[in-house]
């Protein structure tokens, strides 16, 4: 089935990027290149967070499932966690196109795609479905854990009652819960990450959810350094149990080649890794165990993986490598991270988490 998938990478690759990314979504719900069983995991690959057990710590991130409709396949992919989103209260067209550009010289991709989605009502309905029973009798779910990332509205948003309802609405379903405060597309949502504004929206959500799943908060890569440490200190205060380390960035590397490199939006991939790799250690370092950390951005080898993980990290998200390589790229970081364990004698993630802090 994998080899179905990678023949198919070079057609996708002449289509435009956004056309392509729905072809898919529609193969993925068709069941084209996934595996009838999901592969079995080493071990040695399995982690504990959230109060979970994860059979390994590679997720796929927010943005490549927005409206729920392929958190299965993906998981029988291999995926050792899903998350689904970002969406909204209400349904949203999201920016004018072309809005979604690879920079293959770069193996990067610029996306302002302004949190287009169906709204929370349709991505509910889905979440509700995925958690019934299999016609088969199994059991209903993923099969792993399943997070909603959650944004807000262009117009008309009001973060301290949306971010709450939109809680509402996904917890009966999923394993964790996210807030986007960072994409850079959506007009003032980054300034949610202000220390002060964020223990606000989290004081609203632990006002009307005394019981909820696991809240992380994603932070933009952009942030000044010195306020990393208040953010890290209002999001423990206020109560969330994890940070996504990072989202896209607005910086412009000077090493990018592409002629796209000049598109406005949010840049991912390869260029991320630096200033990702060493945000990850800076909020690490704050946050001294008290939040579970999930490391994204620029992951493409088991070693980054690795590298991730001595920095602190419990998981770690891919996108942009699953853009360019496919459902291939899951197997492969395995092998390579077991690879270098059993290389290194390193039993378990846990011997290596934190260690280059």
């Amino acid at each position: 089935m994998s080899v179905l998938a990678s023949l198919s990478l070079p057609f996708l690759r002449r289509l435009d990027p956004e056309q392509a990314h729905e072809l898919a979504l529609d193969a993925l719900t068709l069941g084209v290149s996934v595996p009838i069983k999901r592969p079995k995991d080493d071990p040695a690959l399995a982690t504990r967070t959230l109060g979970m057990r994860f059979s390994n710590p590679i997720g796929i991130a927010a943005g490549f499932d927005k409206n729920a409709r392929v958190l299965r396949p993906l998981a029988q992919l291999g995926f050792g966690f899903v998350e689904a989103g970002t969406v909204t209260p209400r349904p949203q067209a999201g920016n004018p196109k072309p809005r979604l550009f690879r920079l293959t010289e770069d193996r990067a991709v610029i996306n302002r795609m302004g949190f287009n989605n169906q709204g929370i009502n349709k991505f509910a309905v889905r979440l509700a479905r995925l958690s019934r029973p299999l016609p088969s009798g199994r059991g209903g779910g993923a099969g792993v854990p399943v997070g909603a990332n959650i944004g807000i509205n262009k117009t008309g948003a009001d973060p301290e009652r949306d971010y709450p309802e939109l809680v509402a609405r996904v917890k009966p379903y999923v394993n964790y819960i996210v807030l986007n405060v960072s994409s850079p597309n959506t007009p003032g949502l980054r300034g949610l990450q202000d220390a002060a504004r964020l223990r606000g929206i989290l004081d609203a959500i632990s006002a009307r959810h005394a019981e909820r799943p696991p809240l992380l908060i994603k932070l933009a890569p952009d942030l000044e350094d010195d306020a990393i440490g208040p953010i890290v200190e209002a999001a423990v205060a206020g109560g969330a149990q994890g940070l996504i380390v990072t989202n896209t960035t607005l910086a412009r590397p000077d090493s990018l080649q592409s002629p796209y490199r000049t598109e406005a939006g949010g840049l991912s991939g390869r260029p991320l890794k630096p200033r990702a790799t060493e945000m990850l250690r800076l909020v690490a370092q704050a946050a001294a165990g008290r939040l579970a950390l999930v490391a994204c951005g620029g992951i493409e080898s088991g070693e980054d993986i690795l590298t991730r993980i001595r920095l602190g990290a419990d998981l770690v998200q891919v996108y942009t490598a699953f853009a360019y390589e496919g459902p291939a790229l899951v197997g492969r970081l395995k092998r390579e991270m077991q690879q270098i364990m059993r290389a290194q004698g390193i039993e378990t993630l846990d011997d290596i988490r934190g260690k280059d802090l």
